[in-house]
């Protein structure tokens, strides 16, 4: 039985400027049995955003766990909140703001897994 916390996750700033701690990624957490996705669990602090950015060949799910937030994909946006899920398809232009007053905190889903080749800053 595998049980990861992210309390006992470490934490730390990534390219696009989340906070973020890989919850389950095969490639560092051999137990996940080759498991095809990544799991992370993002922190946006409050009055931030992370950058825009894309992933090339992923797709990409946040599900919202606490606090407010405006997604930006391709052009379009759409307020989001608590237990919402959004879907983020290869290639496209996105990035989050937190709109309230604490921390906005979701799980992003990486299918196939997240790889550091797949990401990129856009303006």
């Amino acid at each position: 039985m595998l049980i990861r916390d992210s309390a006992d996750c470490p934490h730390e700033r990534v390219i696009d400027r989340s906070i973020l701690c890989e919850l389950l990624h095969p490639d560092k957490v051999p137990e996940t049995g080759g498991l095809s996705c990544s799991i992370a669990h993002a922190i946006v602090p409050a009055r931030e955003s992370t950058l825009p950015h894309r992933l090339s060949r992923s797709t990409e799910l946040y599900y919202i766990l606490h606090g407010t937030g405006e997604m930006h994909i391709d052009g379009e946006s759409a307020p989001v909140r608590p237990g919402q899920i959004v879907h983020i398809p290869p290639g496209a232009r996105q990035f989050i703001r937190n709109t309230g007053t604490g921390d906005l905190v979701f799980l992003c889903i990486v299918a196939p897994k997240w790889q550091a080749g797949d990401e990129e800053l856009i303006a």
